[in-house]
C-alpha cells in the first residue's frame, strides 16, 4: 500500500495538469515518452555511450485528432484519416527530420527516407492499426494522446533499431566503395 499512494498522487497530479493545461501536458508527456523510447532502444542495442543527438531528435508529435469527441462514424473516419493521411506524412517527415536533427546533411536525410520509408510505413500499417483502432474506440478522449504516446514508445524502439541497422549498412557499403 505504501508504494501505491505516491503512484496515485502522481496520476492525480497528471490528470489535474491534463485538465488545466492540456496542450502543455500532452506536449511534455509526448517528449518524455519519445526520448525515453529512444534511450531504451539504444540500451537494448547495447550502445555503450548514449547518442544524445538521437534522444533530442525525437520530440513531441501528437494531434488533437485523439481528443475529438465521438460521434456515430467519427471513429471510423478518424481511423481512416490517421492511417491513410497522418501515418504516411508523419513517417516521411520523421525519417527526414530526425536525421537532420541528428546533425546530418540533406543527402543523408533523403537517403534515410529512400532506404526506410516503404518498409516502415508498411510495418506501421501492419502493427499499429489495431492499437490505434482500440485507442480511438475504447479509450476516453482525454487519455487518447497518452495512450498513443505509450503505443508510440514501442514504435520508436522499433523505428530506432531499424534506422541504426540501415545506417550501419550504409556505412558498410560506403567503406566497400572506398576500399
Amino acid at each position: 500500500m505504501s508504494l501505491s499512494r505516491p503512484l496515485y498522487n502522481m496520476i492525480g497530479a497528471y490528470f489535474e495538469q491534463l485538465f488545466n493545461h492540456p496542450v502543455r501536458t500532452k506536449s511534455i508527456t509526448s517528449c518524455v515518452i519519445a526520448a525515453s523510447a529512444n534511450v531504451c532502444s539504444q540500451k537494448i542495442a547495447g550502445v555503450k555511450r548514449l547518442n544524445s543527438d538521437t534522444v533530442v531528435a525525437y520530440g513531441p508529435v501528437w494531434t488533437d485528432l485523439h481528443g475529438a469527441p465521438d460521434r456515430r462514424f467519427r471513429g471510423i473516419l478518424m481511423l481512416v484519416g490517421e492511417r491513410a493521411l497522418f501515418a504516411p506524412i508523419i513517417t516521411a517527415l520523421s525519417l527526414y527530420f530526425i536525421t537532420r536533427f541528428e546533425g546530418k546533411d540533406h543527402e543523408e536525410g533523403v537517403g534515410n527516407l529512400n532506404d526506410l520509408y516503404k518498409m516502415i510505413l508498411l510495418n506501421n500499417w501492419k502493427f499499429l492499426t489495431l492499437p490505434v483502432l482500440i485507442n480511438l474506440r475504447f479509450v476516453p478522449p482525454m487519455l487518447r494522446v497518452l495512450v498513443a504516446n505509450l503505443i508510440g514508445f514501442c514504435w520508436i524502439v522499433f523505428l530506432s533499431a531499424k534506422r541504426r541497422k540501415a545506417e550501419a549498412r550504409r556505412r558498410q557499403a560506403e567503406e566497400q566503395r572506398n576500399s
